[in-house]
């Protein structure tokens, strides 16, 4: 017998549904379930198709953190795959504890549209294989006073010096080695926060889609995302000086950088301009 839909397919009953905070963490969780694919499934083939849904599946939930609601066909198309191999691929994300469906019905006439499918955070999938504490340790117990008195005396004697290092590691803010340096100097004119600087940057890699899943070739080469990335938060900044209205500036840069490469995958001018 078939389970009643409550829920409806709105901007609110979405935002609801939302499973992420900010845009970095989804893309964490999404790099930590693409090296869980890669150890777990032995199949390359699988492993491929099982990483671009859900490299589709986190482009279109920016807008609601966690939340995509394209449909099964869409998706189909954009992988070349039949509409049943989704169906299997979906309930194998479901399996592994990445992905929940959610039965969503319209507004208008109450009849089932397309499921929300929520990208489940990191600590739902790890919190189900931790295992439990034993509650018997088994240890060798030392009765010896004086290594008792040695060890504590190796743990308290921390060099002053060591300490001072630490404190200063903590103020660091030094911007990470694979941001390319003509970004980074241009994101450091609007951020002082390197994370700040990093997040964007990740945004741009991510939305270079692969487009070989056999030699992980992309879309576009470094050369031309890096100009496209550096174009994207032209764009970017300039809609912040007009005060677009943005719930999250990465999700609205992830719109804009989208747009941009939608926009120059088909001109063949600037692919061939380098």
């Amino acid at each position: 017998m078939k389970k009643r839909i409550d829920v409806l397919a709105q901007r609110e009953s979405y935002h609801n549904l939302s499973t992420f905070s900010n845009v970095q963490e989804l893309n964490q969780t999404i790099r930590v379930y693409r090296d869980v694919i890669k150890t777990s499934i032995k199949r390359a083939d699988v492993q491929s198709k099982l990483i671009a849904l859900l490299e589709i599946l986190k482009r279109h939930s920016c807008k609601q953190l966690g939340v995509s609601y394209m449909c099964k066909n869409t998706i189909a198309n954009k992988l070349e795959v039949s509409y049943k191999t989704v169906q299997r691929l979906m309930k194998r994300l479901e399996e592994l504890g990445m992905i929940c469906q959610v039965p969503m019905k319209r507004k208008t006439d109450m009849l089932q549209t397309s499921n929300a499918v929520l990208i489940m955070p990191i600590e739902d999938v790890t919190g189900k294989n931790t295992p439990k504490e034993s509650k018997k340790c088994p240890a060798i117990k030392t009765t010896t006073s004086s290594l008792k008195q040695n060890i504590n005396n190796k743990r308290n004697t921390v060099p002053v010096s060591q300490n001072k290092v630490v404190k200063s590691f903590s103020k660091a803010n030094f911007i990470a080695h694979w941001v390319p340096e003509r970004f980074a100097e241009l994101t450091s004119c609007y951020y002082n926060e390197s994370q700040t600087i990093q997040e964007l940057w990740k945004v741009v890699k991510q939305c270079n889609r692969v487009i070989n899943y056999t030699t992980y070739e992309r879309a576009f080469t470094p050369q031309q995302e890096l100009n496209i990335g550096i174009r994207a938060f032209k764009e970017f900044v300039m809609k912040v000086k007009d005060n677009t209205k943005m719930q999250n500036k990465f999700g609205y840069f992830n719109g804009v950088v989208n747009n941009l490469m939608d926009k120059l995958y088909f001109d063949q001018d600037f692919l061939e301009s380098f």
